[in-house]
């Protein structure tokens, strides 16, 4: 007979490597959408989960795509959709 009481079955919170492991991939997710990897110079996704807080940056050197996009624009939408995937896993 098991004696578990509700407690053992509330939802976990994701562990901090698992918040920084999430946003770096959906990160580095919406850039390879939007560049081939072989047109990517140089691209640095530094995330940090410290104390409940997020942060995130992200360089990216890449040349203009021919639409206009300026990859600057891209590395700061990389960062809301990593930040938008974090709060995703807390289910925000």
């Amino acid at each position: 007979m098991s004696t578990s009481d509700s407690t053992d079955e509330r939802p976990t919170e994701p562990t901090d490597e698992e918040v920084v492991q999430t946003a770096a991939e959906a990160a580095e997710g919406l850039i390879f959408s939007r560049y081939k990897q072989s047109n990517v110079r140089d691209l640095d996704v530094t995330v940090s989960f410290e104390d409940g807080v997020l942060e995130v940056d992200i360089y990216l050197n890449a040349p203009e795509r021919d639409d206009g996009t300026d990859p600057k624009e891209v590395a700061d939408e990389a960062a809301r959709v990593a930040r938008e995937a974090v709060d995703d896993l807390f289910g925000e």
